[in-house]
């Protein structure tokens, strides 16, 4: 795998996790703190960086998988 091909799946991959990892611990707003202009399903505390470096941690291990089976040929991708 190139480089250019291993970024390209790595991407795929962090993507693919950050929806996955989105949910994780959301706890919606309670009804009498919801501040005008805010959507009342907004999560109280999103946590967002703790998120990207849970994805990105998760992302290097399946990307790590990735590549082993791809240079072992276990799976060729080649015609």
């Amino acid at each position: 795998m190139g480089w250019v091909s291993g970024i390209a799946v790595y991407i795929v991959i962090w993507w693919l996790v950050i929806f996955m990892v989105l949910p994780w611990g959301v706890q919606p707003i309670e009804q009498g703190d919801v501040e005008k202009g805010h959507a009342a399903s907004a999560p109280l505390r999103p946590r967002m960086l703790r998120k990207v470096a849970i994805t990105t941690a998760i992302s290097a291990v399946l990307w790590l998988i990735a590549y082993a089976i791809i240079q072992s040929d276990l799976i060729s991708f080649r015609t």
